[in-house]
């Protein structure tokens, strides 16, 4: 009977959000604060499957992660700059409350405690963030991957408070995790050899939960973060986004037992009320605290603003934190139900704020200073196309035979004219090393909106899509179609299915990636709309 009425509140309140046109997520954690308040016993397994949910989403996160991304210093500095100052304010504030004026939340043992409370909530929610972004379809807009990579840097030292602070060290078997590095070639043979789609399922799941959560937590780690270390060493393998996809109705039905564990604490007292809304508070200044360190890094307004709006909420591994921080008696436990309040508030609070973020950004954009374009950080700088007759998405070895032939086919209108062929790479080091060698190229993402809005104006009248990768190509289509793109589209496919539907879709031109690729696509775009060779027929 109590699950029965978890089930009918869950889905009453969460059907009441949507109607409100507001994420079913501020329905989910709704129904956790009314279930608390009711004094329905507590379901033990709601925190578990929510364990489970939150690994999976890491896992999925790890899948789409790039290691060298997160040492960038838009990434790394972020984080590490917002999380002093979050860390110095947040402080304060908790304990200027509890410890001077005396708001009655319960123990809490001197400002070295009000320490830990403002380390703890000075992260972001990762899975709030992916959450939002998925919903935006922006998970790899240069923004987004800067607002996921500064929160999983953040987790990460959260991770290393909570082991610090519990007193207890990982087993001396965890220096054994890494043989998960060799062990990665094992599993990405297994995923190249899956071809029916529920086994698919049924690999991610296991391998987020076996060798990702559950060894960790054996040897005396956090569980998330093994999910998120083995999404990450499987991140390269070519399946690897097949296999995210392949698990996520699974995920996302966890998550809503995530979620709803959040409020189940029970309504917070007088003081836990007080405390918790005044962190609530906080909120706004944390966005702003992103926003303007952003800004310094030399980020477009709009791109500032939506990160700041994106990383608001307070990460779910403050309640973990000051779940220890009560075991050891650093707080009492009526501060549970304070920092529960606050994080949920900020979950409902994040997701309201992020549904139509249009007119927030419209307004703190006026408020910066503007940055002079050639000022801007390379990744933000509006890109001239005067005198650009072709771009090359994709700078591997098809790309780069590719550019040099185009280079020598077509002419320069003049000895200082711009050159006729552009290349567009995501690859920062990449770009840098091609840049020192001459070559005319931009660091760029072609599925991130920014990077289309940074375009100005030129005839380009071809685009090369020269990316091997399966699926790349079909991927940066979309947004060509979606962008209205006129001009005549020559691309590589590696497999029959995506060399059809490329044809299906339009494209003038499909070279196999096995064959002449270099010379082949130069000749496709200096013979518009002709065969290029028996196996490669014309489009439209």
């Amino acid at each position: 009977m109590t699950a029965a009425a978890y089930l009918l509140t869950v889905i009453l309140l969460g059907f009441a959000a949507a109607l409100l046109r507001l994420p079913p997520l501020v329905g989910y954690i709704a129904a956790g604060f009314v279930l608390g308040a009711a004094g329905l016993p507590t379901i033990s397994w709601i925190s578990t499957v929510g364990d489970l949910g939150a690994a999976l989403l890491l896992f999925s996160i790890g899948l789409d992660l790039e290691p060298r991304a997160l040492s960038r210093r838009v990434v790394s500095g972020t984080a590490a700059i917002t999380m002093l100052i979050l860390i110095a304010v947040t402080s304060l504030v908790v304990g200027f409350l509890a410890l001077v004026v005396g708001v009655g939340v319960g123990h809490m043992a001197g400002w070295g405690a009000a320490l830990v409370v403002g380390f703890a909530l000075a992260s972001s929610s990762t899975i709030v963030i992916m959450k939002i972004l998925e919903e935006r379809d922006d998970g790899s807009a240069h923004y987004g991957r800067i607002a996921v990579g500064t929160s999983i840097l953040q987790d990460t030292a959260s991770i290393a408070l909570l082991i610090f602070i519990s007193g207890q060290t990982p087993s001396p078997w965890a220096l054994l995790l890494v043989l998960l590095w060799p062990a990665r070639y094992l599993a990405g043979w297994v995923l190249s050899h899956i071809s029916h789609r529920e086994m698919y399922t049924l690999f991610g799941i296991a391998v987020a939960l076996l060798p990702g959560y559950e060894l960790f937590e054996i040897v005396g780690l956090p569980g998330t973060l093994g999910s998120l270390v083995v999404g990450a060493l499987l991140a390269s393998h070519p399946s690897s986004t097949d296999l995210a996809e392949s698990f996520r109705p699974v995920q996302e039905l966890f998550l809503v037992a995530f979620f709803v564990s959040i409020g189940t604490a029970g309504l917070p007292g007088p003081g836990a009320l007080i405390m918790g809304l005044a962190l609530l508070a906080l909120v706004p200044l944390r966005s702003a605290v992103y926003t303007g360190v952003l800004w310094a890094m030399r980020l477009r307004h709009r791109s500032a603003v939506l990160t700041g709006l994106a990383v608001g909420s307070y990460s779910e591994l403050a309640l973990v934190v000051a779940g220890v921080g009560v075991t050891q008696g650093m707080l009492g436990s009526e501060w549970l139900q304070a920092l529960s309040l606050a994080v949920a508030g900020s979950f409902i609070l994040a997701s309201v704020v992020n549904k139509r973020p249009g007119r927030l950004v419209r307004l703190f954009s006026h408020a910066l200073p503007d940055h002079a374009p050639d000022a801007l950080h390379p990744t933000e700088a509006p890109v001239d196309l005067t005198g650009v007759e072709v771009v090359v998405f994709g700078m591997g070895r098809v790309g780069r035979s590719t550019y040099r032939r185009l280079v020598s086919q077509l002419p320069r209108h003049g000895e200082n004219a711009p050159l006729p062929v552009l290349a567009v790479d995501s690859d920062t080091d990449k770009v840098q090393g091609l840049s020192a060698l001459g070559i005319n190229v931009i660091e760029g993402d072609a599925t991130d909106t920014d990077f289309w809005l940074r375009l100005g104006a030129g005839e380009v009248r071809t685009a090369v899509l020269a990316m091997p990768e399966p699926g790349a190509n079909l991927r940066v289509l979309d947004w060509i179609e979606r962008h209205g793109f006129a001009g005549e589209v020559v691309a590589v496919a590696r497999f029959d299915d995506e060399a059809l539907e490329m044809h299906e879709r339009g494209v003038d031109t499909v070279i196999n990636v096995y064959q002449g690729v270099g010379t082949a696509l130069a000749d496709a775009v200096t013979v518009p709309r002709g065969p290029v060779n028996a196996n490669a027929p014309a489009g439209r």
